[in-house]
Formats: structure tokens, C-alpha cells, sequence
């Protein structure tokens, strides 16, 4: 009997209340395919924060969708074996992230844009608005690309979290996501190292450390490494202290991009 009334309140369920049956489906197909990247709550990691109500890749369902479906080139974002309804239930779990009350960093952010400018020398290498350097990646909506918890790591380990994965199967750039340290020697001894910016079957362009690009055919360069994982930028564990570290990450989890 009571086998037979959990079996019928289960159908009743998914029958009669098919959006309650889709939330549950979408909590448990988000913790299995995109917490690890996303976070939990979707607060991010090294995934963006999906717990805001404007995902600048995704302003529909349908573009949503197609992201999951298809994932992003470029970027650790993979594509994703579905059913429709499947698909339907997390597209409506992520919409739900984005209606709870966000939770703010701690700290305090005016300071933290102090210390990027000034102690940490940080626009030395990343752009944000426009202005500072562009060997690093932009930061301009580092806010919406990454959690707290991940800005952390990163400053604290800049090497831990360098992507490691693109070599086999992505040669083109659509992303800061896609860094790639280089060295390349050229055929009359010349050595070049700097950020990779661009990449075909032929070609290479590269960023040096004093914002020099350049460009090389690779059947005239002698040798050409790149260094997957590793990372120019140095740790900042002993540059900051904890209160000022956390207000720096306060800072740079606070761009959101242009409104």
C-alpha cells in the first residue's frame, strides 16, 4: 500500500505538476554537470557566476539552450549529451540561480581598485575599461566570468588555474580563457617570448612583456615552445595582506562589464 501511494504521488507529480518535476530534474542534472566549474549555487568558480539576472552570453532561453547544447569554443565551456526535456529543466534551474539575492564579496572595493593600480601593479598587464596593459588577459567583466573563491586562487596561485587543455584540439583564440605563454627563436637566433594572441596552421602573433607584438610565419621560425599551464604572473601571497587581498578580490569580483 505504501509502495503503490509513493509510486502514484511520484506520477501525480509529473503528470499534474510538470514544473515542479522540472526543477528537481534541473537541481540534479546542474550539481552533476555544472557545479564542479560553476559552484554549488552557481556562485561560480572557474566557471562564470550564474546567480545574476543578465548572463551576457545567454539573454534568452534559446541562446541558453544552444549553449548547453553546444558549449563555447575557446573556452572550458564543453558541449553537453541531452535529452530536450532534459536541456528544458536546466535552462529553468539556471533562470531560478538568477532570481535569488546575490551574494557580494566582502571587502572593500574602492580600495581594492587602489591597490590593482598602484601595490599589485596589476593594470601593468590586464585592461580593464579600456585602460592598462594587455599581455594579461582582460578584466573587464572578470565579475561575470569568474567566483570569488576562484579570483582568490588565482592571485594567490596564478598557475593553479591556467587552462591546460586546448593544446590537442583548439588552434584558433576566442578568449582571454585560452592563455597561452610562448617562446619562439627565429632563424637568425632572435628570442621571443610573450603571450600568445593569435594562432593558425601557418602563422603565430605574439605579445611580448613590453607590449611588442609580433608576427611570424612558423616554417621561418627555428624553434617555437609553448608552455602550457604555466603563467608569467607572479603570486601576490606576500604582496598582500589578508585584508587587502580580500578587498582586491571585493574589486575585481565587481566588474560586471559595460551596463
Amino acid at each position: 500500500m505504501r509502495k503503490g501511494y509513493v509510486w502514484n504521488a511520484a506520477l501525480w507529480v509529473l503528470l499534474v505538476h510538470p514544473a515542479l518535476w522540472a526543477a528537481g530534474a534541473g537541481e540534479a542534472l546542474f550539481r552533476t554537470h555544472c557545479a564542479p566549474c560553476h559552484g554549488p549555487k552557481g556562485e561560480g568558480g572557474r566557471g562564470a557566476d550564474l546567480a545574476v539576472r543578465r548572463l551576457p552570453r545567454a539573454p534568452d532561453d534559446a541562446a541558453l539552450s544552444a549553449i548547453i547544447t553546444t558549449g563555447i569554443p575557446g573556452t572550458q565551456m564543453p558541449a553537453t549529451r541531452m535529452t530536450a526535456e532534459e536541456n528544458a529543466a536546466l535552462v529553468a534551474y539556471v533562470r531560478s540561480l538568477g532570481r535569488t539575492q546575490a551574494v557580494r564579496a566582502p571587502g572593500d572595493a574602492a580600495n581594492g581598485k587602489r591597490l590593482f593600480q598602484t601595490k599589485g601593479n596589476c593594470a601593468g598587464c590586464h585592461t580593464v575599461g579600456g585602460a592598462g596593459g594587455r599581455l594579461g588577459p582582460e578584466l573587464t567583466d572578470i565579475g561575470t566570468r569568474r567566483g570569488p573563491a576562484y579570483l582568490r586562487t588565482a592571485l594567490l596561485e596564478p598557475e593553479a588555474e591556467v587552462p591546460e587543455n586546448f593544446a590537442s584540439y583548439r588552434k584558433l583564440i576566442y578568449t582571454p580563457d585560452n592563455f597561452l605563454w610562448v617562446r619562439a627563436v627565429t632563424a637568425d637566433g632572435k628570442q621571443v617570448s610573450g603571450a600568445r594572441v593569435d594562432e593558425d596552421t601557418f602563422s603565430i602573433q605574439i605579445r611580448d612583456a613590453s607590449d611588442r607584438l609580433y608576427s611570424f610565419r612558423k616554417d621561418e621560425l627555428r624553434e617555437l615552445h609553448k608552455d602550457w599551464g604555466k603563467s608569467p604572473m607572479p603570486s601576490y601571497r606576500s604582496v598582500f595582506s589578508e585584508s587587502e587581498l580580500q578587498d582586491l578580490v571585493a574589486y575585481l569580483a565587481s566588474l560586471q562589464g559595460p551596463s
